[in-house]
């Protein structure tokens, strides 16, 4: 039991790692944002679409991929890996992008190629642990958000980096990702490695009760967490610099300082959490992880215009807060499935929930516009409340 125990935290750690470097594809534009809006001359609306359009890619992406049944009929490792180049390849086009509509399209097909990385990985770990699930899909995660947040760290670091270098920067580490896991990460002993194809497997796989309640719960979770992560770092520069109150101004070196130390305190939320959920429960923990967040949500307003290091502080706490049940939603889902599906229940709650923050994301805008950037993320809090509740009723004594 030591010797398979120690394999399979070496097969998490070359995991965590290719997510980590696999996941920098996701924020890279985000974190670009100030000068891709300055070259090309975007609005407010078409900057949005810099970041909807990646949920607009995964979700179709997962749509797709859960439909027929991917990542369960397809090796699960091979498709993380083609995902990786993919995702690389879409990313590095943005470099020779003439115009709007090919940087947002671009950003979409980076989504799709997403889609075949993330609940991919989800099941490659949910392979090797069994008892241990949570912790592992936890630890998963948190490398998965601080992947996020990792071109945020760049662009706060110096302005003078063209955003086309960290778009390069970005595919390159997603290339190293996939080759990681082509060469160093095996299949697990606890979920199928290959399945028929199964035309009703979403409808099998939802038809259980526990997956329904946990996949309510995943999708409060979501309403709240990417418009978070998406608009943190302009409420953070309009709560410190008055000139950058205007919606036009995209953010500024200290927003992304913020951004990023929100989005990457999320990694240590999600692996404390994990450590935690499979002893007092997955969606115990997921449930109080939800009640902080709501917490978060309504004291935003309150702390807009606070000294710095306040600001910087609450969105450490947010961040945390707001990843610590991600991992577990996703393990309760996994622990409610049926054993030769797993891939297709965790593609179609991650498609679901991604499908979500398309409306969330969307709507921050819109109320900065009305009410400005105090009251941006009031919205939101419904989500997580109404995840807790739905997470109340979930069956917590089942093994995980």
């Amino acid at each position: 039991m030591d010797e398979a125990g120690a394999t399979a935290r070496r097969q998490l750690a070359w995991l965590s790692l290719a997510m980590f470097l696999a996941m920098t594809l996701w924020f890279s534009a985000t974190a670009a944002t100030a000068p891709i809006v300055a070259e090309f001359r975007l609005g407010a609306g078409q900057a949005a679409w810099l970041t909807m359009a990646v949920q607009a890619g995964f979700v179709a992406g997962t749509l797709l991929s859960a439909m027929l049944n991917l990542p369960d009929v397809i090796n699960t490792r091979r498709l993380f890996a083609a995902g990786c180049l993919c995702g690389a390849v879409a990313n590095a086009a943005l470099v020779k992008a003439p115009g709007v509509v090919e940087l947002v399209a671009l950003r979409a097909a980076t989504g799709v190629s997403l889609a075949w990385v993330y609940p991919p990985g989800m099941k490659i770990a949910a392979g090797w642990f069994a008892r241990r699930r949570g912790a592992a899909l936890g630890a998963l995660i948190g490398a998965l958000t601080i992947g996020s947040a990792f071109p945020h760290l760049l662009a706060a670091a110096s302005a003078a980096i063209p955003w086309r270098v960290l778009m390069v920067s970005a595919s390159a580490c997603a290339l190293a990702g996939g080759a990681i896991v082509e060469l160093f990460v095996g299949d697990g002993p606890y979920v199928g490695t290959s399945a028929r194809f199964d035309p009703w497997a979403v409808a099998r796989v939802f038809s259980d009760r526990g997956t329904r309640l946990a996949t309510l719960g995943y999708l409060g979770h979501m309403w709240e967490l990417y418009a978070v992560w998406t608009w943190i770092a302009a409420f953070a520069s309009a709560s410190l610099h008055p000139a950058l109150r205007a919606l036009a101004a995209p953010g500024s070196r200290g927003g992304s300082v913020i951004a990023f130390a929100m989005i990457a305190s999320g990694g240590i939320g999600s692996a404390l959490a994990g450590l935690r959920a499979d002893t007092l429960g997955k969606a115990r923990v997921a449930r109080w992880a939800m009640i902080a967040s709501t917490a978060c949500c309504l004291s935003a307003a309150a702390l807009f215009l606070a000294p710095a290091p306040v600001v910087f502080a609450f969105a450490v706490v947010w961040g945390v807060a707001v990843v610590a049940d991600s991992a577990q939603l996703s393990a309760l889902v996994a622990q409610y499935s049926p054993r030769d599906h797993v891939g297709t229940a965790l593609t179609i709650q991650t498609c679901a929930g991604f499908l979500l923050t398309m409306v969330s994301i969307r709507l921050v805008p819109a109320i900065v516009h009305v009410y400005g950037w105090q009251w941006a993320f009031l919205f939101l809090a419904p989500g997580p409340a109404l995840g807790a509740l739905a997470l109340g009723a979930v069956d917590d004594r089942l093994p995980g």
